[in-house]
């Protein structure tokens, strides 16, 4: 987006500031799409858990999405913003069999990842059909954070559990209508994807009536200039090709599923924050902005890298800063970028903050949550309101001991 209208909208709306573009968004749902034209079924199950602001939830319907919901409160929210709840799956981890059963009750997809369960709500509602999540033991994407499907991960059941599955299945009599992996964010290597599809099809061959294969998502969006990214046109291409052969040995034509987030919503955000100081000292030369790892956690919780540029100052001359926060801990965006000549009040904006972003925001050191903007179609609509005092308050129980 332009960096005049990003400063302007801090002016309307405060600082600190995320503001996310429909037409972005639209256009990689689109180019996903396209990319598996050639597959007859074909079905997008947005992650919520990406960005689970109620209008982008809203976008994504009226795009004719499904969603991927982790928990029973994202189930909620995907029935508020309009979903049927045939399109939306539930793919939660280690939680209660009650939270399951609710889900059910709410007559959405369910998909259970650990046997136990999968043997206890089959027992009680045999007549429900329910999806198994595999860990196909690949490594991918190389960062063991927000890789899932690797041998020591804690999601879905082994690939070599397959027999105990059947067994389950046999002794309750429970349907098996889908089968679903993700191996983790940042796929780089589409034959390692590949190969993943290849061990779950031969999963997926063990049971006769499925409806689905739900291969996940983890594609790598590129973060800054020169950054490699999963080529979506080129897994497209090959794996549809493997699933067409897939669905005619098997006999069937199933319906082909993702469950992507980061790659459908990053690179439609900008997080704004305004400068308070720019402090200087025997080595380094720190821009410090209001906001920290409450607002902005990747880059310490997972050494992510954003591009952070100075929309106020874009053509000034470049120097190198550390661009680090105002929480009361070491919350460092980043060291030593070189970015255009930094006043106090200057506005940076912080690229790829659509997805895992505001979502895992916090009211750390009791700081507000900032407000969030959708641009769409050339027009900007408050999201979400900054947060204020009394929402800090709102949820404690006071006593007074006077």
């Amino acid at each position: 987006m332009d960096n005049q209208l990003l400063v302007s909208l801090t002016e309307k709306y405060g600082s600190p500031l995320y503001v996310y573009d429909a037409e972005k968004i639209s256009s990689q749902y689109n180019r996903l799409t396209e990319a598996f034209s050639t597959v007859k079924s074909l079905k997008l199950n947005y992650a919520v858990k990406a960005n689970s602001n109620i209008s982008i939830l809203k976008l994504f319907r009226k795009l004719n999405s499904g969603i991927d919901t982790v928990s029973i409160q994202e189930v909620k929210l995907g029935l508020e913003a309009g979903f049927a709840p045939e399109n939306i799956i539930f793919t939660p981890n280690g939680v209660s069999l009650q939270e399951i059963e609710l889900a059910a009750t709410l007559g959405v997809q369910i998909n259970i990842d650990n046997l136990s369960i999968l043997e206890q709500f089959g027992n009680h509602y045999p007549n429900i059909p329910v999806c198994i999540r595999i860990n196909p033991h690949i490594m991918a994407g190389g960062n063991s954070k927000i890789s899932v499907g690797h041998i020591d991960s804690k999601f879905g059941i082994s690939v070599h559990q397959v027999p105990h599955i059947k067994r389950v299945v046999e002794n309750t009599g429970m349907r098996i209508n889908g089968i679903h992996m993700h191996t983790g964010s940042d796929i780089l290597d589409i034959d390692t994807f590949l190969r993943a599809t290849e061990i779950l099809f031969n999963t997926a061959n063990e049971f006769e009536d499925l409806d689905f294969i739900d291969l996940g998502s983890g594609f790598k969006v590129p973060y800054k200039e020169g950054d490699i990214s999963t080529n979506i046109e080129e897994l497209g291409e090959k794996l549809s090709k493997k699933f067409n052969l897939f669905c005619k040995d098997y006999g069937k034509n199933l319906t082909l599923m993702f469950e992507p987030g980061k790659f459908l919503v990053s690179d439609s955000g900008s997080f704004l924050a305004s400068v308070n100081v720019v402090k200087q000292t025997t080595s380094t030369v720190f821009a410090s902005v209001d906001s920290g790892f409450n607002h902005l956690g990747r880059p310490m919780m997972y050494e992510s890298y954003h591009h952070i540029h100075n929309i106020s100052n874009p053509n000034g001359r470049e120097r190198y800063y550390s661009v680090v926060g105002y929480i009361c801990e070491t919350d460092t965006f980043g060291s030593n970028r070189r970015i255009s000549e930094i006043s106090e009040g200057d506005v940076l904006c912080f690229n790829n903050a659509g997805a895992y972003c505001f979502s895992m925001a916090s009211n750390y050191n009791s700081r507000y949550k900032p407000a969030e903007v959708l641009v769409y179609n050339e027009k900007d609509y408050l999201i979400r309101e900054q947060e204020t005092f009394d929402d800090l308050l709102k949820n404690q129980v006071i006593i007074d001991f006077d």
